[in-house]
């Protein structure tokens, strides 16, 4: 005969596990309730803290499932019905199936998901993609996602059903059965058919505070403004020109006299300019009225520029959209996907401008090209430049329609919580090449 089996109860590890993975099914359920609606930062946060919980979920019950073949329960009351012993057996079996299985559907479906969100437990621990499935041709994996995503919402109600029989056959056995002690083997020292036990009114208190932290509880939203603080330079080797003939129609040059004695501010031929450390570019939009600033970590700009020579002035500036930053890990890693950036089959956005227009001292405007998701739609960028000698810095902005270039896909094509205008900011430090 097991120790469980003299005592009548289950063991302390059992116990503890035991309530320790009910408070989180808990957790779990008022979150679930939580995740619906519009795709806001709050939602995004609860969202994680789900993920985190199943996990837990997961491994406490696998814990639990080793503990139990281990160690066997104590026999239910010999005083039981066979329906109800068989009702029990079922149960217990249900639950096992869906402590376990939730996770790995959920898991599944995070993990063939559009949209690359990785998984960090409690906002600190890595936790991978299920391995093949996040690797899957397009077709397979969306295939496997509704898969997951069927069955755990077919698992959810499973839940719901599994949890109203634990309940009422606990509190039957233990307010209507004073020869079968059944709450007793899970909360040791409960008197069977006592009105009301201390235990049972405790269990009850606990599980409603569990409840009432589900629903209050906001974990921490992504990160909204510090990525762009201080945005990053582009690395040296990212920031380089090409050659004259390359970017330019075919000029007479000037003699050699008078080219090395104009500085560029003077020279009547546009000059080459070489992006220095400290530029950046940046964009500004908004998440359910809080600000989000991002920012380009990798970029180059090809620059023909003079202001006496604005005919034959070009730039082109290309941007890897894969290294958009805004200060958030888990939101950043969503960015390259087909919903955002698309960057596997758009890798970069180019901005092309061959025209340009004096508006007022210092003050210029380019109006090119933007390709973006391969969409290509005009864009006049306005700017101010300041040339001291062989140096210049250029400070220019221009708002773009992201829906116009496809940027914001399903539920976050509408402009509710993310608008359609991004402002887009540039920095520019440059020195004559």
């Amino acid at each position: 005969m097991t120790v469980e089996a003299r005592r009548g109860r289950y063991s302390t590890v059992a116990i503890i596990l035991h309530w320790l993975i009910a408070a989180a099914i808990v957790l779990q359920v008022i979150l679930g309730w939580r995740m619906g609606g519009h795709p806001t930062p709050e939602r995004f946060a609860v969202f994680q803290l789900h993920k985190s919980v199943g996990i837990t979920i997961l491994l406490l019950s696998l814990i639990r499932l080793g503990w139990r073949l281990a160690n066997p329960p104590p026999p239910l009351p010999a005083t039981m019905a066979a329906w109800e012993k068989a009702l029990a057996r079922i149960t217990h079996v249900g639950f096992y199936v869906v402590m376990i299985g939730m996770p790995l559907t959920g898991w599944l479906t995070v993990s063939t998901s559009r949209i690359a969100v990785p998984t960090l437990l409690y906002g600190t621990i890595p936790w991978p993609h299920l391995p093949f499935v996040s690797d899957l041709a397009p077709g397979a994996k969306h295939l496997w996602n509704q898969i997951g995503a069927n069955a755990h919402e077919t698992g959810a109600w499973l839940v719901y059903g599994l949890l109203a029989l634990h309940v009422a056959g606990a509190l039957k056995h233990q307010l209507f059965s004073k020869d079968e002690p059944v709450f007793a083997r899970m909360a040791p020292g409960a008197v069977p058919g006592r009105w009301p036990d201390p235990r049972l009114i405790a269990i009850l208190l606990a599980f409603g505070g569990v409840a009432a932290f589900g629903s209050v509880v906001q974990p921490p939203k992504p990160a909204m403004a510090a990525a762009a603080a201080t945005p990053a330079a582009p690395p040296a080797e990212e920031a380089t020109v090409v050659p004259a003939s390359a970017v330019a129609p075919t000029a007479a040059p000037a003699t050699p006299a008078v080219a090395s004695a104009a500085t560029p501010a003077e020279s009547a031929d546009p000059v080459h300019w070489k992006v220095s450390p400290g530029s950046a570019l940046a964009f500004t939009t908004a998440w359910s009225g809080a600000p989000v600033q991002g920012r380009f970590d990798r970029w180059k700009a090809d620059i023909l520029f003079g202001p006496k020579a604005l005919d034959r002035s070009k730039v082109t500036v290309t941007i890897d959209m894969s290294s958009a930053k805004t200060g958030d890990d888990q939101r950043d890693a969503a960015l390259p996907s087909p919903d955002w950036f698309d960057s596997t089959a758009h890798p970069n956005a180019v901005f092309t401008a061959t025209r340009f227009t004096q508006s007022g001292e210092g003050k210029y405007v380019a109006h090119g090209t933007l390709n973006l998701r391969g969409v290509s739609k005009p864009l006049d960028l306005p700017f101010s430049l300041k040339i001291d000698g062989a140096k210049a810095v250029v400070s220019g902005s221009a708002s773009l329609d992201r829906v116009a270039f496809g940027v914001g896909q399903g539920e976050f094509a509408a402009t509710d919580q993310i608008p359609a205008k991004v402002q887009v900011r540039v920095q520019l430090h440059a020195q004559r090449d």
